[in-house]
């Protein structure tokens, strides 16, 4: 009775021991597998096309953005962030646009990444910026600037690693550069490359 009873007592030890040393090792992966960065930054930039609402064509330029975004929290809340942009369209004019026309806007607004999906994620954005436009004129008034709101949305698709490709489209609102002319309501569309890492401590 003793011998049976000292069996039962080493099988159930070694049990709990197993027990232990499978949890032990089993639950640090798990729990390193839904460790997240409190936000995720990223900067990258491209090359923009856009009707510039003047004249007959689209135009050229080059953009580049910063965007910093939630990775903790809410489910639905991961993706909500703010973004920066500049943007300079100033290349390609066709016959019936200036040469000399540019239009630059430097600014920053809210953004939300939909990251339900692994390798492709879907945005929409508010920015509200500072705008620059150059164009000829007779005169000395030959620049102006303006306060520019721009609704817009686009894809963001992995690459390789931390490393993404964008597809961005921007509507733009200018208020009236001359008395009695109609609002210019720029849009297009911007194809770029991106870099994105987390900041903050892993939760």
């Amino acid at each position: 009775m003793r011998l049976a009873s000292m069996r039962k007592s080493i099988v159930a030890a070694l049990l709990v021991a197993a027990a232990s040393s499978a949890f032990s090792q089993s639950a640090p992966s798990a729990l390193g597998d839904q460790r997240h960065r409190v936000f995720l930054f990223g900067a990258g930039g491209g090359v923009a096309t856009y009707d510039v609402d003047w004249g007959q064509g689209r135009m050229l330029g080059a953009a580049g953005w910063a965007d910093l975004t939630l990775d903790e929290g809410p489910r639905f809340l991961r993706g909500l962030g703010f973004e920066g942009e500049a943007r300079d369209i100033a290349w390609g004019q066709s016959p019936t646009q200036p040469q000399k026309l540019r239009e630059e806007t430097f600014g920053a607004g809210g953004i939300y990444i939909w990251r339900q999906f692994r390798i492709a994620h879907p945005y929409v954005k508010f920015i509200g910026s500072y705008g620059n436009v150059d164009f000829p004129n007779p005169s000395t008034y030959t620049h102006d600037s303006r306060t520019v709101s721009a609704l817009g949305g686009g894809l963001e698709v992995r690459a390789f690693r931390n490393v993404w490709g964008r597809a961005d489209y921007e509507y733009q609102l200018w208020p009236a550069l001359f008395a009695g002319q109609k609002t210019l309501d720029p849009q297009g569309f911007t194809f770029g490359a991106m870099y994105e890492f987390g900041v903050g401590p892993r939760q």
